[in-house]
Parts: C-alpha cells; sequence; structure tokens
C-alpha cells in the first residue's frame, strides 16, 4: 500500500512506540509486508530466520526486534512487536470506512456496465465498460476491474487474507490493505472468493475463466487465459503463468510458481513449483504419464503377490 503522502519514519516510530536506527527524517512512501517491498518501503521482521530476508530486500526501511545497525542505505524501527507496529500503521492510514449504500457514491461504473440487484460495490472501487455484474456479489473497498468481465452470482471480491500471527492468548490477524486487480474479459462463476494482497495486489490476468466455486489466495498474480474448473483452491502468493488449466479440486500450496501452459488434471495437489507446458496428475503431483504407469502398475500388485507366494 503506497501512503497519499510520505510519512517521517521519525512520525511512525512516534505511532508505534518504536526508536530510530538510522535516519529519522527520511520519508517512507508505502507500508508492504514481504513478498510485496518496494524502494520506499516500510516492511516489518520479528523472527531471527527471516532478518537477512528483510534487510537485504527492496524494503528501504525495517520494523524489527533485534538492535543492529543500520544496513547501508536502509533505515530501522526498533520494536518489541513489529508485527503490532505494523499493524497500528495499517489502521492509521488505511481506515475502515463503513458503507451505506449498496452501491458507494464514490464507485467508478464505464459505460454500458450491468449491475444486478442486490450487488454490493464498495468504495474507491473502479469497473470497466461493458462488464456484467450478477445479482448478490459482494466488491469490497479499493478493487479494480477492467472492461467485458462477468462476475456470476455470489462470488465475493477482495475478502481479506487469511493471514495470522499465533500468540499464546490466540490468533493476530494481520489487517489487510491490498487491493484485488481484474483485467479485461476475465469471467468469474458463482460462489467465488478472490482475497485481496495483505499489502499488495492480487492479480487476475486477462483473459482467464473461472468455473464455480473457486478461491484464490492473498497477493496470487494469475496469468492471462488461465482456466480454472470447479472448487480450485489456490493459496497466498503464487505466481501462475499465462494459458495454464486447472481441472476440478486441484489444491495449489503457497508461495510456488505453475509455468506458463502448465495442465493439472482433476484432484491433484501441487505441493511445490512446476515447470510450464508439461500435463501433472496426483498428490502430490508428478507427470500425469508416469503417474499413470504407476497407477497401472499398483493394479497388478495382487496377481504379482500370489505369483510370488507360488
Amino acid at each position: 500500500m503506497k501512503f497519499q503522502n510520505e510519512i517521517s519514519l521519525d512520525a511512525l516510530a512516534e505511532l508505534t512506540g518504536s526508536r530510530v536506527i538510522g535516519h529519522g527524517n527520511a520519508l517512507v512512501s508505502g507500508i508492504n509486508e514481504i513478498h510485496k517491498v518496494e524502494v520506499g518501503d516500510i516492511t516489518f521482521v520479528d523472527h531471527p530466520k527471516y532478518y537477512a530476508k528483510a534487510l537485504q530486500s527492496m524494503a528501504t526501511f525495517v520494523i524489527i526486534n533485534k538492535e543492529m545497525p543500520a544496513p547501508e542505505g536502509k533505515s530501522l524501527l526498533l520494536s518489541d512487536d513489529p508485527f503490532l507496529a505494523y499493524n497500528t500503521i495499517v489502521r492509521k492510514y488505511r481506515v475502515f470506512e463503513r458503507s451505506h449504500e449498496l452501491i458507494s457514491p464514490g464507485a467508478r461504473i464505464g459505460e454500458g456496465s450491468i449491475i444486478q440487484p442486490g450487488t454490493f460495490v464498495g468504495h474507491h472501487v473502479t469497473i470497466g465498460k461493458n462488464c456484467l455484474i450478477h445479482s448478490n456479489v459482494s466488491i469490497y473497498d479499493h478493487t479494480v476491474i477492467g472492461d467485458d468481465v462477468i462476475i456470476h452470482a455470489n462470488t465475493v471480491i477482495g475478502a481479506d487474507a487469511f493471514y495470522f500471527k499465533r500468540r499464546p492468548e490466540g490468533y493476530d490477524k494481520m489487517i489487510t490493505c491490498g487491493r484485488v486487480l481484474i483485467h479485461d474479459k476475465v469471467e468469474i462463476g458463482a460462489c467465488c472468493t478472490i482475497d485481496k494482497g495483505v499489502s499488495g495486489d492480487t492479480i487476475i490476468g486477462a483473459g482467464t475463466k473461472m468455473d464455480n466455486m473457486v478461491h484464490i489466495g492473498h497477493d496470487t498474480v494469475i496469468g492471462k487465459n488461465c482456466l480454472f474448473a470447479g472448487q480450485v483452491g489456490i493459496a497466498g502468493v503464487v505466481i501462475i503463468e499465462d494459458d495454464v488449466i486447472l481441472w476440478g479440486q486441484v489444491g495449489v500450496q503457497k508461495d510456488l510458481t505453475i509455468g506458463k501452459g502448465a495442465v493439472v488434471l482433476g484432484k491433484s495437489g501441487v505441493p511445490k513449483s512446476l515447470e510450464g507446458g508439461k500435463t501433472y496428475f496426483g498428490a502430490p503431483t508428478q507427470d500425469a504419464r508416469d503417474k499413470m504407469k504407476e497407477l497401472a502398475f499398483i493394479k497388478q500388485l495382487p496377481d504379482i503377490i500370489e505369483k510370488l507366494k507360488k
């Protein structure tokens, strides 16, 4: 998320009860979690396992719970609880705006677009030309939808990321301030759910089509002309390149890439990145031809065992 105006690091230190290590008068342009950081952003890290990743990232500012010299070109905020400090900043600069109407007066809806009865369109939403949004769709704040997009009934666009920190007293929610961006000529089936990015964007590429009951996790980036059948579930921070086909009930683990033109057959589980241009099957996935040969061999095992007994 980019701030409306740049904010001094000193001001963020005062807001969060943190101490500056480096240049307090430096200006912060945005706040992002580690997967989406850019130069000028502030991010956070609260576990030694990820210190190096955060400190070597593009982020210019890092909220951290260990005192150390600031790396060259960066400044730090020393905090007892970086996760809480991060949430405090998000709450301050992305204030929840209550709605009083089904379609926000501030939403921009392009020429020729049809919004069916019962649909909710939140604040700061942009919908392009010649779209068809069916009944009872919920489009959360800050969503951007391109031209010629079709969204079927009861779909939810822009719900919060499923992102929690476990504490002794329970789970602490990470406050979500990202968006969903849907490009031109996308069609989304009924009862789908597309979560917004934690602080960046969840992106659906042009021409992509989704069947009913598909779930897309936070910060996932989907390429052009992909095809997802019913009950596909994709976790957060996944990259799916162009022309990928996921058949029914495929489950995709977080933090991986599915290459261009890959096809994953139904009921498969994807635990790691897949090379493009191949067909996969199984849980965990493997080359579909190899998996089919394996299954055929397994069917022969009873006969083989009986022969060995003789």
